[in-house]
């Protein structure tokens, strides 16, 4: 974990993280991110904490970072709706977060989580985004759906966007 040791004990038993975080510690942690490179966001690799499977990319401001330390809990920056996206919020699909890493110029953030809910890290239901594997010049599902994304309700994850 990328993290200072007035900061370390902020991560319990296991790795996973247990304890509220200060807010002068999490803004510490935040001031090392160069959230300004890209406008303010950066980059978010989310992987399972067990397997190492790849779950999603997604993006944090510094809000979003600072909120993720302070609960524990995965929370991202929607940019298509332009608001803190709290993991789960709707679907209960929540990521608890038991490792965080800082790339080397400070403007990339890898997740280790564990998954709950219906263990859907994908909005498609899947547990991850990249559930299709291109081959043989076509995209081609690879994943069991883990559940039916109509289970959240009218509204759920994103707008399907129009064929071109």
């Amino acid at each position: 974990m990328i993290l200072s040791d007035s900061q370390k004990e902020f991560a319990g038993a296991g790795g996973r993280l247990t304890r509220m975080e200060t807010q002068s510690a999490s803004q510490q942690a935040a001031s090392q991110i160069d959230f300004e490179k890209s406008g303010g966001v950066v980059p978010v690799v989310t992987q399972d904490h067990q397997s190492g499977r790849l779950l999603m990319v997604a993006y944090m401001n510094r809000e979003a970072f600072e909120e993720t330390l302070k609960t524990g809990h995965a929370c991202y920056f929607s940019r298509s709706r332009n608001r803190l996206w709290r993991k789960g919020e709707e679907s209960g699909n929540y990521q608890t977060v038991h490792e965080i890493r800082i790339d080397c110029d400070n403007d990339t953030i890898l997740l280790s989580v564990e998954q709950h809910g219906d263990r859907a890290a994908c909005h498609e239901g899947y547990e991850s985004c990249f559930f299709r594997v291109w081959r043989d010049g076509a995209l081609h599902i690879v994943d069991t759906r883990r559940v039916d994304p109509a289970k959240y309700g009218p509204g759920y994850g994103h707008q399907p966007k129009p064929a071109h």
